[in-house]
């Protein structure tokens, strides 16, 4: 089954955990399930993306640590934040997380089927994000070290006359480089280079 219907739920209620994966099953998915947060934790690296179903009550690792350490990795992965807790605070915390929703313990299957309804398609860009993300970098991974500091250069404005002058090379060289630059990039223009590297996660606002 593709990872586009797979659904990882974290909980450590047995109970809940027993029930909320046979409706992820009732509903065309594969549940994976997860006994608790820091056993999430030490497979993320190793999970393909999907969809979560996140008890905010664990007790091992909060589930708010989880959203947070899912956010630093840069997952993109769609959360449903689950609470028996109806706490206005929790829930806002969770979705300024990255959380798409935020349902009561436990949800019923229709619920969990309306919740899990937007969250295939954000997982769908997600996968697409990544994937665009991983070309763009392998992409810039071509270029020498000198090509990259040309092509910074360049997309920070700067003329082929100051690039020269900055870097101490003739301005037929930084010429040859920007070619080279394109032809590595597979771009045919500096506004496609600027989103290339952009995708691939590199802060231009840095230089």
């Amino acid at each position: 089954m593709s990872h586009h219907r797979r659904v990882y739920v974290v909980t450590q209620n047995v109970e809940v955990r027993r029930l909320v994966t046979q409706h992820v099953a009732a509903v065309g998915a594969e549940a994976w399930p997860f006994a608790g947060g820091a056993e999430f934790i030490r497979m993320l690296q190793h999970l393909e993306p999907a969809c979560v179903l996140l008890d905010l009550d664990l007790a091992d690792v909060s589930g708010i640590e989880i959203l947070n350490e899912m956010t630093r990795r840069g997952l993109g992965w769609p959360v449903i934040a689950m609470s028996a807790r109806q706490e206005l605070e929790l829930a806002v915390e969770a979705m300024k997380l990255g959380a798409i929703d935020f349902l009561r313990m436990t949800p019923t299957r229709e619920v969990l089927a309306l919740a899990l309804a937007p969250a295939w398609k954000a997982l769908a860009r997600a996968v697409e994000a990544a994937a665009a993300r991983r070309d763009a970098q392998e992409r810039l991974a071509r270029l020498t070290a000198r090509e990259i500091d040309v092509s910074l250069a360049l997309l920070a404005g700067g003329s082929n006359k100051t690039i020269a002058n900055e870097f101490g090379i003739s301005v037929r060289t930084v010429e040859m480089h920007r070619a080279h630059i394109m032809t590595k990039l597979g771009v045919r223009s500096l506004p496609e280079a600027a989103l290339l590297v952009t995708q691939a996660g590199v802060d231009l606002t840095r230089r």
